[in-house]
């Protein structure tokens, strides 16, 4: 692993908690690893107690880092305070997104990255980004292999498919898919990820609440 990009099969499924799970596997190992979730909406001011629960402040706490302005910055330039999709919270506050923008922050964070660099995507893999991109694309503009998150809720089985397939569709290398655990899922993570197994060629782990990253996808990362 040199860079990959985190991407989910849905919204608000896990994708900074196996993020985060990721970064700190990587760093007990004595890795130097940068992660950015540069594209962000929901986050609450900086000066607001919320702002502990945002998925930027769990990065950084993954790295180790306090939260800083210029931290944050450098985690998520990008930052929205509605959760909508991005191009629609920029709206909401008067602002442009650019993406082109973006996916030049982040091909410039990936040639001087002096380590590993794990770069989190926003909402599912399909959504908008800005009014001309999606999340594929900004995945495919990037050129990296996509760590893909499932949930296990009901439902998750076929949208995890949905979004291998459409990975596997556009040629974007998916490095696996990590079954994170939903919370009142009628099911045991296990099951869906034993059920997306069988149709997908990348290997497939569960993330449990409150667990550690997998083990079995150490190879691969």
């Amino acid at each position: 692993m040199s860079a990959l990009f985190v991407a989910g099969a849905g919204t608000e499924i896990g994708k900074t908690y196996v993020t985060a799970a990721l970064v700190r596997f990587l760093r007990a190992r004595r890795r130097a690893v940068t992660a950015l979730k540069p594209l962000a909406s929901g986050v609450p001011p900086l000066d607001d107690p919320a702002f502990a629960e945002s998925d930027t402040a769990r990065l950084l706490a993954a790295l180790g880092q306090a939260v800083t302005p210029e931290a944050v910055d450098a985690c998520s330039p990008w930052r929205f305070r509605a959760p909508l999709a991005p191009d629609l919270a920029a709206a909401r506050e008067g602002r442009s997104l650019d993406w082109r923008d973006l996916v030049a922050w982040c091909r410039d964070r990936i040639a001087t990255s002096g380590g590993d660099l794990v770069i989190e995507g926003v909402g599912g893999l399909m959504s908008p980004i800005a009014p001309e991109a999606t999340g594929l694309d900004w995945a495919k503009a990037l050129g990296l292999p996509v760590l893909l998150v499932s949930g296990s809720y009901l439902g998750a089985i076929s949208h995890a498919l949905t979004a291998a397939e459409t990975l596997r569709f556009h040629g974007i290398a998916m490095m696996a898919v990590i079954v994170s655990e939903s919370e009142g899922a009628p099911t045991p993570p296990e099951t869906v990820a034993d059920a997306i197994a069988r149709r997908v060629s990348a290997p497939v782990a569960v993330l449990k609440r409150g667990g550690s990253f997998p083990d079995a996808l150490a190879d691969f990362v």
